[in-house]
């Protein structure tokens, strides 16, 4: 590989987009996602990239080389396609408070995106910050204190926050006091209604540290919500990194590798402007529950049903799971139940684009990762729908035979559970375990719908493959 040419802008004669984005979380989901769709607005030319990573400085490094280029590997079914995404012009790690401070408060920038994950917000369970977090009290005694000092940049920057909100605070603190106009915050972690977890958390922390930082986010930081959706698995850079090579010509040490299929949805304001990610795909809309729904119940939803079941089947990885007719009935059936509780969102179109994702099988998508802590997730993605059906006078079968491969999933020992499960043990009726399953684990309201809980021991019936029971592990 001595031969080859490094990535830079240089070597590949692209130009450098003046910095109007900041980002914070660098990693391999932002790079396939925000970062390819600024890379494929109409107005590219118009909105590089500063982006922060979370703490490493590895991938700085390695980007850093190369002028923030990277390679994206769109692995399809038949075959890998390279493209060069130059939308990243500069690359910084997450601890260098003051780069980021700066950043945030140039007027210049009118977009600060984020992926810090959802253990990155820190909040307690009802959407506040965790003032029980040591971090997160150490941050708010530290912001108290400095922004309450002369109205200057200077007294601001000697504060180091090691939170990820505190850090985005000081930031728009110090946009406060330089007059540099609003801005637009968006947050593309998978959670729902993402923009207004991050508005309320904001507005907590700052209520705490400073009355006039208060005042001015409500007037000056506008939220937007966003479903995003894009699969990057973990990859060995090495061996990416050669086929690169042998493909381009080109040493790329910071690659990533994604599916063919992105989705983007948003709902909000830009106060300062935005790229025009709509001419890469993505949508603009008023109301953005339907399309989380779309992606939560669909998606995801499927991807429990296949973990839980696919594992009790033998299977692997996804797309050898809904080969199995037994799982492809299940998934479609939840299908069925989840189309009749959305709106017209093009669901047709969506299932099939669904169906052609979980067959690619050069994209590997393991099914114990996708298992763990199923019982929080057929929580959110399953028992909904379920309720909603019951509640409009139908059987819900769909989410029964969901439900069932959860049940299914935990006595084989491949889905996590609460401890409160223990109690369905192998010698009891298939039914009984069904409904202590449902009224214990999941505690959702059904004990209105007894008959649900029956249908439930019939499809765990039905699906388990030798037709009996499988003890806890």
């Amino acid at each position: 590989m001595t031969d080859l040419t490094l990535l830079t802008r240089t070597s590949v004669a692209v130009p450098t987009p003046p910095e109007r984005i900041v980002h914070l979380g660098l990693g391999a989901f932002h790079r396939a996602h925000q970062a390819w769709y600024t890379a494929h607005a109409s107005d590219a030319d118009q909105w590089g990239i500063v982006a922060f990573t979370g703490r490493s400085r590895d991938l700085v490094d390695r980007l850093a080389q190369q002028d923030g280029l990277y390679t994206i590997v769109e692995r399809g079914a038949d075959g890998d396609r390279f493209e060069v995404v130059p939308s990243i012009v500069r690359v910084e790690a997450g601890d260098d408070v003051p780069a980021f401070v700066t950043a945030v408060a140039a007027p210049q920038t009118a977009i600060l995106t984020l992926t810090i994950t959802e253990a990155g917000y820190r909040l307690a369970a009802d959407g506040t910050v965790d003032l029980a977090d040591p971090v997160v009290a150490s941050d708010v005694a530290m912001l108290r204190s400095a922004l309450v000092r002369e109205a200057s940049l200077a007294p601001a920057r000697a504060a180091e926050p090691s939170s990820a909100l505190g850090r985005v605070l000081l930031g728009l603190d110090a946009r406060r006091r330089a007059g540099a106009g609003p801005i637009a915050l968006v947050p593309c972690d998978n959670l729902p209604n993402n923009g207004g977890l991050l508005r309320r958390a904001l507005a907590d922390l700052a209520g705490r540290v400073s009355d006039e930082l208060a005042a001015w986010l409500s007037a000056n930081a506008a939220v937007v919500s966003t479903s995003v959706d894009r699969i990057t698995p973990a990859i060995d850079a090495v061996i990416e990194s050669a086929a690169i090579g042998r493909a381009t010509g080109c040493l790329d040490a910071a690659p990533v590798v994604t599916e063919p299929f992105s989705d983007w949805v948003l709902s909000g304001e830009f106060p300062a402007g935005r790229p025009e990610w709509e001419a890469a795909g993505a949508r603009f809309v008023d109301h953005l529950e339907p399309w989380e729904h779309r992606k939560l119940w669909m998606l995801n939803g499927a991807h429990t049903v296949l973990a839980t079941l696919g594992q009790a089947r033998g299977h692997a990885v996804v797309s050898t799971a809904i080969e199995d007719p037994v799982c492809r009935a299940a998934v479609e059936s939840l299908w069925d139940d989840d189309a009749a509780q959305l709106p017209d969102l093009d669901l047709t179109a969506y299932r099939a684009a669904l169906l052609t994702r979980f067959r690619n099988p050069r994209i590997e998508h393991r099914l114990t990762q996708i298992a763990l802590d199923s019982t929080t997730k057929v929580r959110l993605r399953i028992v909904p729908v379920a309720l909603r059906e019951l509640a409009a006078g139908r059987a819900a079968g769909g989410c029964a035979a969901a439900i069932a491969a959860w049940i299914l999933g935990v006595r084989s020992g491949t889905a996590a559970l609460p401890g409160g499960i223990a109690a369905v043990a192998a010698s009891e009726p298939l039914e009984a375990a069904a409904r202590d399953a449902l009224l214990t684990a999941l505690d959702s309201g059904f004990t209105d719908h007894p008959g649900f809980a029956d249908l439930v021991g019939s499809a765990l019936a039905r699906l388990s493959p030798d037709k009996s029971l499988v003890p806890l592990h």
